[in-house]
């Protein structure tokens, strides 16, 4: 199995190979709701600028990577959208792509998730900047020119990824796929503030904290610390007890998270509810539970 994630030391071999990879910076900062409703963001191109992987490209998730047509704010985009804007980036069909952030590595995996389903042979920096920071690697500050777009290429799906609204109304009582909220355990219960129009989880849906899923200096955990998180919610990743694991969290950004550490385990039938509670909470006649999972 190959691992989603490479290291610093890996990253620095590679970019120092005949073949270079296209290295992406995904950093955008979402600030933690402090009252119901509270919907701050900013984007991450400053901290780019003050310093990033030298070569590395900023890039936009919520306005490059997602569908800004949509009520919702990080709706995925068609696979030939997102193919398209990674040609105006310079990156060739093929192209072995790494990304990163410098706020969690939740926008790392979700542009991760993006290029996976699209084909493109993408993986996360274990860590991000501050783990290259602390590997004592070269940096960059400030702009850098403007990359070189490439000829357009086509892009088409090459898995499914995607669990509609309407397909968890309908899901069945007895649906033995676990449904997994990937947010903080104050936000599942409802105990903390939420962005969204009303608190609390999807009902039948259990707890896995992606955020939980990192150490404190934001490397991913060990497998076994991997499976006993979700093995502890009731989820078992054994590829013959789980069929499909669907995800959700707030906007379809944690849960992401949640499907990069399952990838990490050999979990890989995932698909995230892309409007998750922000669409979810918004519809007055769909239910809610607070407290803990049942």
């Amino acid at each position: 199995m190959t691992s989603p994630f490479i290291s610093v030391s890996e990253l620095a071999d590679d970019l120092e190979g005949a073949t270079p990879p296209a290295v992406l910076d995904a950093s955008l900062v979402l600030h933690t709701a402090t009252f119901d409703g509270d919907y701050r963001r900013e984007s991450g191109r400053p901290r780019w600028l003050a310093g990033h992987i030298p070569g590395s490209k900023h890039v936009d998730v919520a306005e490059q990577f997602s569908d800004t047509t949509s009520p919702l704010h990080y709706t995925h985009p068609e696979p030939q959208a997102i193919a398209d804007e990674l040609a105006r980036l310079g990156i060739r069909k093929g192209d072995q792509v790494v990304v990163y952030d410098s706020t969690g590595t939740l926008w790392a995996a979700r542009l991760w998730y993006l290029l996976t389903w699209i084909g493109v042979p993408a993986r996360v920096l274990d860590g991000g900047y501050a783990a290259w920071v602390a590997g004592q690697q070269p940096i960059e500050t400030g702009e850098t020119p403007a990359p070189e777009p490439v000829p357009a290429w086509p892009a088409d799906a090459v898995r499914r990824a995607w669990v509609s609204k309407q397909e968890l109304v309908e899901r069945a009582a007895d649906d033995d796929r676990p449904l997994v909220c990937g947010l903080p355990a104050g936000s599942f219960t409802g105990t903390d503030p939420s962005r969204y129009a009303r608190r609390g989880h999807i009902p039948g849906s259990v707890n896995v904290s992606s955020r939980d899923l990192f150490t404190s200096d934001g490397h991913v955990r060990s497998r076994v610390e991997l499976i006993l998180a979700y093995d502890t919610a009731g989820v078992d990743v054994a590829a013959t007890a789980t069929p499909e694991v669907l995800l959700y969290c707030g906007g379809g950004i944690s849960a992401a998270a949640n499907a990069l550490t399952l990838a990490a385990i050999g979990t890989t039938a995932v698909r995230i509810y892309d409007g998750s509670l922000e669409e979810w909470t918004a519809d007055p006649s769909l239910p809610l539970e607070l407290g803990e999972a049942r």
